[in-house]
């Protein structure tokens, strides 16, 4: 039986990983600074954790008797919605930093065989709507939008010295937009497809949601099943370097918008608000994930489908 450890478990995405690594088998340590919000988790053990300090990743890493992880998912970070990102530049910056510095060492000295770490497609500038896809090689020179993108770059180029001066085996992957139930929906951290779910649940038919800017970024979202298995086909293959992992569909904010209230039977009215957008747009080339054999299953309708009707019930809770 592989034993994998999952840093971040308690996250959106970590927790689902930690389910696909069971159901493939695995004996699966999670480890974070907080338990999940709303599931309980399906690791083999749990251990809260905060990652920032260097025992602490000696602690997660270690099994006992001189004995290695096989895999380790590097998912821990500060991070959230546009919001956060454009408001906790310092926290982002400072804790993920430390996070991703301690972790690659530590599974490095631990004889640790795979580390896979996850990045952002927030290392690419901004672009202009239908200009050409980039590759993974474009990120540089570089030039993020934000702070989290250029922590994100610097922790993929350690993580790959680290696998250039020793003989540890590292994955990166680069995320778009990931959605899906069990995820923050309320806060500030959550991401525009839950935050947009939260806003259509709230209001009345008919009624009329605020969206920040003008309605006219656009972006891709992927759905997270689609992403975990995206993760855990990367991990077991030979691509060095980073990997995009995104859905090829492209929709505009209002766009989301009209996707939601349709799921939800709803008429809609938008009020553009001043508010973070970040860049206009971004389109990435998905060909090197595609080599793996990875696709995206799950598109936009679909995917809200699946996501709304949970954050519904959140609403619901929350309201009575």
């Amino acid at each position: 039986m592989k034993r994998a450890l999952v840093c971040g478990a308690g996250g959106f995405i970590g927790g689902h990983l930690v389910k696909k690594l069971k159901r493939e088998g695995y004996w699966v340590r999670g480890v974070d600074i907080k338990e999940h919000e709303f599931a309980p988790t399906q690791a083999n053990e749990f251990l809260l954790l905060d990652l920032r300090e260097p025992h602490n990743c000696w602690q997660a890493v270690n099994l006992g008797k001189g004995e290695a992880f096989d895999e380790v998912y590097q998912l821990a970070a500060d991070m959230g919605g546009m919001g956060f990102i454009h408001t906790a530049e310092c926290e982002i910056m400072h804790n993920s930093a430390l996070i991703n510095n301690h972790m690659i060492d530590t599974a490095t000295k631990m004889g640790v065989g795979r580390y896979f770490f996850s990045s952002s497609v927030c290392v690419y500038r901004d672009m202009q709507p239908g200009e050409p896809e980039l590759t993974e090689a474009e990120a540089v020179p570089a030039h993020p939008d934000n702070e989290y993108g250029w922590e994100k770059l610097y922790a993929e180029r350690m993580a790959l010295a680290y696998a250039r001066h020793h003989p540890i085996t590292v994955r990166i992957a680069r995320f778009q937009n990931c959605y899906g139930p069990e995820g923050t929906w309320t806060g500030g951290r959550e991401k525009a497809p839950a935050a947009i779910c939260r806003k259509v649940a709230e209001a009345q038919d008919g009624g009329t949601i605020e969206v920040w800017g003008d309605g006219s970024a656009i972006r891709s979202y992927t759905y997270v099943s689609d992403l975990v298995d995206g993760i855990y086909r990367l991990m077991h293959s030979d691509l060095e370097g980073p990997a995009n992992i995104g859905c090829p569909q492209y929709v505009t904010v209002d766009e989301l918008v009209a996707t939601v209230a349709e799921v939800a039977g709803k008429e809609i009215h938008i009020r553009h608000v001043e508010g973070p957008v970040g860049v206009h747009s971004r389109n990435f080339s998905n060909a090197r994930i595609y080599t793996t054999g990875w696709r995206a299953k799950v598109f936009l309708k679909e995917g809200i489908a699946r996501t709304y009707p949970w954050i519904e019930e959140q609403v619901k809770a929350f309201e009575s």
